[in-house]
């Protein structure tokens, strides 16, 4: 299908070819130490630049220091590369699907009871099959973690679910498979495995990603220059951005974020920028939006999508009153200690705006040490 990536976009990559840069390995600054297991997730800007291989070769080393290590589960795609860097390495047998002859998930029951040291988890941004433990692949992590099991996972950057607009606006793909960003930001150790969008094309055109049919699709479609240049870019930032992500002192400034929404389709966007900015001012995030005096069932329906989206991004999300939209914003604001603001580009008629009173002009006239972000409905 035009401007959408071809299937096994999400696959990981294939071996390091020539001038690929060394993994960047980041310590996440700010982890107590506690029983849960290390998460290590290898990231990178796209499927192909060498995620899946660089994970397989740390946990060859595991073996050969004498930790009890194996693979949980791996997704080659074919790719004789990812083969042949998982040969001889132990792996754990999957769990068939019941009902389906094909179809096979992590083993994550089986794991818990096996108890490995170390466990290779692919794909982390992976959909489970229903009748599944978990909805989610990076569900079933955190149950390994919490066990105590230490889990090397991947992951491309375009999953985060607080990029899913930037990386639709740049690339035209809207990515349908998402991680919270608190996967990101509660694993111990970020391994940013980078390409150069050069060489991430020339090993398409090798074949080493997709088939040649496949690749040509690719090549002309999601893995232009331009768009391997941006995610690039987005991967870079994103892993210093969580990097530099620590606990801020007593004594500093505290910023607090609130995004301001109501029960329509556009309000997703505002509450990814908002996660964003959060995350780039170490702040709580605070989403709300205004009890009216009746609501219909898709309008609700929409607000639990946005108590979810808000929760996998690490926020908190809040039904306020009374239906004065203003001047419950302000409560809310002065009630929180709010810093920064985000708000929706007023749909009002400049009528209606003066006749009722335009909100945002009331709560910019009714804060103050407050920065107010206006994002346009476009």
């Amino acid at each position: 299908m035009p401007g959408q990536p071809p299937p096994g976009q999400q696959a990981d990559p294939q071996q390091a070819g020539p001038r690929q840069a060394a993994p960047q390995r980041l310590a996440l600054p700010g982890r107590p130490d506690r029983e849960r297991g290390v998460h290590r997730v290898f990231i990178g800007m796209a499927a192909g630049v060498g995620k899946t291989c660089r994970a397989l070769n740390e946990l060859r080393d595991r073996l050969e220091r004498g930790e009890d290590a194996l693979i949980g589960i791996l997704e080659t795609h074919g790719r004789a590369g990812t083969a042949l860097a998982a040969q001889g390495l132990p792996v754990f047998a999957r769990r068939a699907v019941p009902g389906t002859t094909d179809l096979s998930e992590l083993d994550l029951e089986g794991l818990l009871d096996r108890r490995p040291q170390v466990v290779l988890i692919d794909e982390l941004a992976h959909t489970n099959a229903p009748g599944s433990t978990h909805a989610k692949r990076w569900q079933d992590v955190n149950a390994l973690l919490d066990a105590g099991i230490t889990v090397l996972s991947t992951v491309n950057v375009q999953h985060l679910e607080s990029l899913n607009d930037t990386v639709a606006r740049l690339t035209g793909v809207r990515v349908r498979e998402r991680i919270p960003d608190t996967v990101l930001r509660e694993a111990t150790e970020l391994i940013l495995v980078d390409l150069t969008p050069h060489d991430l094309r020339a090993r398409l055109r090798a074949g080493q990603v997709y088939s040649p049919d496949r690749a040509e699709l690719a090549l002309t479609n999601f893995f232009t220059t331009p768009n391997l240049t941006a995610l690039r870019e987005i991967a870079l930032r994103q892993v210093a951005s969580v990097v530099e992500h620590a606990p801020q002192a007593a004594s500093g400034a505290r910023e607090v974020v609130i995004v301001a929404v109501t029960a329509t389709e556009g309000a997703a966007r505002l509450i990814r920028r908002g996660g964003q900015l959060a995350a780039r001012l170490h702040a709580p995030l605070h989403v709300v939006t205004v009890r009216g005096v009746r609501i219909s069932a898709p309008e609700s329906r929409l607000l639990d999508t946005y108590r979810a989206l808000t929760g996998a991004l690490g926020g908190q999300f809040d039904v306020i009153g009374p239906a004065d939209v203003a001047a419950a914003l302000i409560a809310h604001a002065n009630q929180v200690q709010a810093t920064q603001i985000v708000m929706g580009e007023s749909r009002r008629s400049r009528w209606s705006g003066w006749w009722r009173g335009d909100i945002i002009h009331r709560v910019l006239s009714g804060t103050r040490d407050v920065d107010v972000h206006i994002i346009s409905r476009d």
